[in-house]
């Protein structure tokens, strides 16, 4: 598989990780998702989920299985985050390593293509599920506005390498469209 492909997308979802709706992940045939936390969820120094995000979760729980992720080496901040949401959890994932993503989908009992990669980042959180056969989905980062330029450089140089190696991600999609063509 070429970079591009590894760093393509299937779903490029417009706006944050609660504008996925089951009704999605039915189409797509998605039982289970693997949650990036950091950016993706919450932002990265917030240690709580906000109530929209609580409710989100209880959405999505009626039609699929749900394990939080992260590279994020703090297991009182994310496991304080899983809990608060009822979610089961890895911490310091080291992202593009497929390894915890294993344990999380191998923990739901589902073949690797029904479970979703949820992220923010290209290069660990789908460049990862890409690795692992995974249908991938970037979301829009959860940044404070006071972080927003700090973080807009970096995932722009992620954007443009990817292209570089091929990918082709336009910045804006309709909410339903699939990129990666089999």
């Amino acid at each position: 598989m070429s970079w591009g492909a590894l760093l393509q997308p299937d779903l490029i979802l417009e706006g944050s990780v609660v504008n996925l709706t089951p009704e999605m992940l039915q189409k797509y045939q998605i039982k289970g998702l693997v949650l990036d936390v950091d950016d993706t969820l919450v932002p990265l120094k917030v240690a709580q989920a906000s109530q929209e995000l609580h409710q989100w979760v209880e959405e999505i729980r009626q039609v699929a299985q749900m394990w939080l992720v992260s590279n994020n080496l703090s297991e009182a901040r994310i496991g304080s985050i899983a809990r608060a949401l009822n979610l089961p959890y890895l911490h310091g994932a080291s992202k593009p390593s497929r390894r915890k993503l294993r344990q999380a989908v191998k923990a739901m009992n589902l073949p690797v293509e029904q479970v979703g990669m949820v992220g923010d980042r290209l290069f660990t959180d789908v460049l990862a599920g890409n690795r692992l056969g995974m249908f991938t989905i970037l979301v829009e980062p959860i940044v404070p506005p006071a972080q927003a330029i700090d973080s807009f450089g970096v995932r722009a140089l992620e954007v443009w390498v990817s292209q570089v190696l091929g990918a082709t991600l336009p910045p804006r999609q309709q909410k339903f469209t699939n990129h990666r063509k089999s």
